[in-house]
């Protein structure tokens, strides 16, 4: 498993290499107008269009802001970091929190930040996405720039798998150490939540094959995906709000995770409410089009408190920036 994962890291260093000095770059100008072009934002409330600088003012009032994200939008990701970059200038503490890295990977991550470590030994302790260098290293860079904390606070994937398979019972069978990788209190109600989730396994083939029109998977299976889904939800949810506690009171938490986790203030949101109510939360989820321009909010009702329109780059015309 090593092996593997210095196979992995090995992989990223030509591309770590080749975007270095763009990142360096990115994350020192951290002054200048709070925009990030070529995107559209909308406030849903008032279903009315506003400006960048507008939605970044609206949100600074939070004490949490989820970014929801479809993962695979270059554009996504970079207003993701002009939303960082530019809450980070408000003058309050900021934290950092991730679904991308999971929480045995903390201490990891605390030693690249804190400089005790080298990036190769933090990218091979810490299983990056396949993307981080390009999606999400920014970010973090950004983060041990301006000696923010960041969050790795989803659930080792090794056991949302393992309740993928077999249940909750799965978590009966670790360790205490490993238990601590999961949230303390796990609930998984039957939900709109629930139902959204289910709906979203439709057409889904449980072997792994392209479904055929109005296949989906067996109830049991998605059933047991959904334990998982809510494992991952608690556990970011947890983590998020023990980051909370650490940090000082005037300190904002910017969460980025997949779109499903916290659209309509459902998943992480709806857990991290749970456990702390009294938090002021902002949802803003990134909408991918082909013409931002043309975009409205109209079947996007609840969704999230802002939506931001991006072009959406088709994975062939992406470039390593």
């Amino acid at each position: 498993m090593h092996r593997d994962i210095a196979r992995r890291t090995t992989a990223l260093l030509p591309v770590l290499a080749a975007v270095l000095s763009a990142c360096a770059s990115r994350t020192a100008a951290v002054t200048g107008p709070v925009s990030v072009p070529g995107v559209r934002a909308v406030a849903t409330a008032t279903n009315m269009e506003i400006r960048f600088d507008t939605l970044v003012a609206y949100v600074m009032d939070a004490d949490v802001v989820f970014f929801g994200e479809q993962h695979d939008d270059p554009e996504t990701h970079r207003v993701e970091f002009g939303l960082l970059d530019a809450l980070g200038r408000s003058g309050r503490p900021v934290v950092l929190s991730l679904e991308m890295f999971e929480r045995d990977a903390q201490v990891a991550l605390d030693d690249y930040l804190a400089g005790r470590t080298t990036e190769a030994a933090f990218l091979a302790r810490s299983r990056p996405w396949e993307r981080y260098v390009t999606d999400y290293r920014p970010m973090v860079e950004l983060a041990r720039a301006r000696g923010w904390p960041v969050v790795a606070a989803n659930v080792p994937r090794s056991l949302a798998s393992a309740v993928g398979r077999k249940g909750l019972s799965a978590l009966d069978t670790l360790t205490a150490v490993e238990r601590r990788w999961a949230a303390t209190d796990l609930q998984c109600p039957r939900d709109a939540y629930h139902a959204r989730f289910m709906d979203d396994m439709k057409g889904h083939s449980a072997g792994g094959a392209a479904p055929s029109p109005g296949d989906s998977l067996p109830t049991a299976i998605a059933e047991r995906y959904y334990l998982a889904q809510c494992v991952k939800d608690e556990t970011m949810a947890e983590s998020i709000a023990n980051a909370m506690r650490r940090a000082p009171s005037n300190a904002i938490v910017v969460h980025y995770n997949g779109a499903f986790h916290s659209d309509y203030g459902q998943g992480t949101a709806e857990r991290l409410r749970r456990r702390a109510g009294e938090l002021r939360l902002a949802i803003i989820t990134a909408v991918p089009m082909v013409d931002p321009s043309e975009a409205t909010a109209q079947g996007h009702d609840g969704r999230a408190d802002y939506l931001i329109f991006t072009k959406r780059i088709p994975p062939k015309a992406a470039v390593i920036r």
